[in-house]
């Protein structure tokens, strides 16, 4: 999702404020019937851990995600993941193949099933695909929700917001005269707060907060992902960029403060390319992110793209912060879902 410029400030969005009274009352209702149980929450038998955020638009949830199932995996756990599969066109429920097609699936569902190893299962009823996900994959003890935090119908035992600490919560307001899903004192409830690069913003001080940076590992080569160049290589050459991700400058950024000089192609989030727009990138060489890459791979292109994972690096360590909690969730009366 592009970000609209007024969010930045208070004004022209002032004028949508009316608009966002209502939305405001609208989501504390909601959520204060569920609390209530006049709206019914659906319990699961394995703990489930939201990775969510309170703001339209990215903010670091898919990278989260990838990190959190290899931390638990590496510390015995057996994660399953979920997600609703924007962008995708699945009816129902469905399980995510490696082979899968984007456009199906989405495109964030399909990375995570391709880079973790875990079963992902995608479906607007969130409850109905972690049961499913379960009936599947009987092993699975963990439940990872990518996205989520507003999806009140599936009961939850830990909330971790991610938060852009560039863009913070800019002019602070709800949707749509902010970026605002929930208000501000919501992330005052939450178990754990991510802060996804330099915070702009004062963040709740009883909350656990983790600091994220994400780092560039080595380039791969689309089609030939054996192919292997460290991102400084690329220094002194011509380079297109092309992101469709939900904040593209942020990937710009990384590749320009790496020292590359590049003519950078943004697009909206979860685009679906064309052939046309792939000509339009030259024959030479083209830098992309993971999660384009799934869409792209299903493309003819004239030029060599070369796809820039990255990691999260969270200080102190999430990783073992969740497997501590977890394990407390284990013992006798240890579940509390909200």
């Amino acid at each position: 999702m592009r970000t609209p410029v007024f969010w930045q400030s208070r004004f022209p969005a002032a004028l949508l404020l009316p608009l966002s009274l209502l939305f405001g009352i609208v989501t504390t209702v909601r959520r204060g019937l569920y609390r209530m149980g006049w709206l019914k929450q659906a319990h699961i038998p394995v703990p489930v851990v939201v990775v969510g955020n309170i703001t339209a638009g990215g903010a670091g949830k898919t990278p989260t995600v990838q990190y959190l199932a290899q931390a638990l995996k590496a510390r015995g756990w057996h994660p399953g993941i979920i997600s609703r599969g924007y962008g995708g066109q699945v009816e129902g429920v469905a399980a995510v193949p490696l082979d899968g097609a984007a456009a199906r699936y989405g495109d964030e569902p399909l990375l995570l099933a391709q880079t973790t190893g875990c079963p992902v299962m995608v479906g607007r009823q969130r409850a109905e695909a972690a049961m499913t996900l379960l009936n599947r994959s009987p092993d699975v003890d963990v439940i990872l929700t990518d996205d989520g935090l507003q999806h009140y119908a599936l009961a939850r035992d830990i909330e971790l917001v991610v938060i852009d600490g560039a863009r913070g919560l800019q002019n602070g307001w709800l949707l749509p005269a902010g970026p605002l899903r929930e208000p501000a004192d919501r992330l005052r409830s939450t178990d754990a707060l991510i802060v996804n690069g330099n915070p702009a913003m004062a963040l709740p001080s009883r909350t656990a907060r983790f600091d994220m940076a994400l780092q560039p590992e080595d380039a791969w080569c689309l089609g030939r992902p054996a192919t292997r160049r460290p991102l400084p290589s690329f220094i002194g050459e011509p380079v297109a960029a092309v992101a469709g991700i939900a904040h593209p400058p942020r990937f710009f950024d990384m590749l320009r403060q790496a020292g590359l000089q590049i003519e950078a192609h943004a697009y909206p989030d979860h685009h679906a390319y064309s052939q046309a727009e792939c000509a339009s990138w030259g024959s030479g060489l083209i830098l992309t992110t993971e999660k384009d890459a799934v869409k792209l791979a299903a493309l003819q292109h004239n030029g060599s793209i070369w796809v820039i994972p990255v990691r999260p690096q969270l200080q102190p360590d999430l990783g073992q912060w969740l497997h501590d909690r977890l394990n407390t969730l284990r013992s006798p009366h240890g579940r509390k879902t909200t």
